[in-house]
């Protein structure tokens, strides 16, 4: 199944190959508070961009480890590049997953990212 998602203004368009998760996640750190992002967490190559990355901007802060992807024209959020970390904190220093913004697939089968189960992880403080 092929989930499909976009930016507010459409030009950043994109799949993922792969099902909704068990749960959507929500990160407490600085920026992703203020983004109100729910994160769906897939492997890089389960992502396919259907608009060229040119069309995208992306910002790093602090430890440069993650970039976080955004719409050229709207703005929007759509996914970030961030190391794969375990649940106690670890990185094998080279796996990576993708985030992507939940918020942005398109329903299916009555999906509304407001309304799925959330993990909350303490971003605000264990990063």
């Amino acid at each position: 199944m092929a989930l499909k998602g976009s930016c507010h203004c459409g030009k950043t368009k994109f799949e993922i190959d792969g099902e909704l998760p068990a749960a959507l996640t929500r990160c407490t750190c600085s920026f992703c508070a203020k983004r109100g992002v729910l994160w769906a967490y897939y492997k890089p190559n389960q992502l396919r961009l259907l608009t060229p990355e040119s069309d995208r901007a992306e910002y790093r802060w602090r430890t440069k480890n993650v970039a976080h992807y955004f719409c050229d024209t709207c703005g929007c959020g759509t996914y970030s590049d961030t190391p794969d970390l375990q649940p106690d904190g670890t990185w094998d220093g080279k796996t990576r997953r993708l985030g992507i913004n939940a918020r942005l697939f398109e329903e299916v089968n009555g999906f509304e990212a407001a309304t799925y189960p959330v993990t909350v992880i303490d971003g605000k403080n264990g990063w």
